[in-house]
């Protein structure tokens, strides 16, 4: 506790950093692991509703949070951090595919990249701020490894294009919200005050081009493999035949 008592404020690359960063890579093993170790369906939608729920609870305790007192800064849901622990718990709960493209496409690519550059600011561990950024973040991407490495579920093309309109309503109205609130919901209307990869795509407005051009290119290479593994499979079973 000293090492962390020392460090009063949380800073990207510490201690604390790095310690959460380790917890994510065993977790990550750890829920493959239980995914392809539930050779009992019964047993794994068990698991897939617990963790459903353990994600609802913690988003729910963060909203509470974030209410006392409330913001039209900060109480807003519409950050996609914000959204996604919903999202995801659907996905874990239900197993839609809709849902499971978000947690997918918005898991591993923006929620990793808040484990890399976390947007955090304020004291570090074990203060509850510290552990809600962090628990919520990584529940979330462990939720998308489970689902997608542990039970074997796959996106594709169509998977591809719904979280791209999604993801652009969603854009739509956070934009439109902070253009008449002066919010920053989802560092649209300008960057975070913490380092971030938007810090090498230039100013406002044309870094939001930039990431847009990036994620849609990272989201096609990410859907790519599994669509050429099952026309590669659909391929060899008309040969057989």
């Amino acid at each position: 506790m000293g090492l962390f008592a020392a460090q009063r404020e949380f800073s990207a690359y510490g201690p604390s950093h790095w310690l959460a960063l380790l917890v994510f890579g065993v977790g990550a093993a750890l829920v493959v692991r239980v995914g392809r170790g539930h050779p009992n369906q019964a047993r794994a939608l068990r698991f897939s509703r617990a963790f459903a729920v353990t994600i609802l609870a913690l988003s729910l305790a963060r909203l509470i949070h974030s209410l006392l007192p409330p913001t039209v800064e900060d109480s807003v849901p519409l950050h996609i951090s914000d959204l996604v622990p919903l999202v995801t718990a659907y996905a874990l709960f239900f197993r839609s595919r809709w849902a499971y493209a978000l947690t997918y496409y918005w898991g591993l690519v923006l929620s990793t990249q808040a484990l890399v550059t976390p947007a955090l600011t304020g004291p570090d561990f074990p203060h509850f701020n510290f552990l809600f950024f962090w628990g919520s973040h990584l529940l979330v991407v462990w939720a998308a490894i489970y689902l997608t490495w542990g039970l074997g579920m796959r996106v594709g093309w169509r998977s591809y294009r719904v979280t791209i309109a999604i993801t652009a309503g969603w854009a739509a109205v956070a934009m439109s919200f902070n253009a008449v609130a002066g919010t920053n919901y989802g560092f649209l209307n300008r960057k975070p005050e913490t380092v971030s990869v938007l810090d090498l795509l230039g100013p406002w407005p044309w870094y939001l081009l930039a990431l847009a051009a990036m994620l849609l290119a990272v989201w096609a290479l990410l859907t790519w493999p599994w669509v050429r593994h099952r026309d590669g499979a659909r391929d060899s079973r008309r040969r057989i035949r």
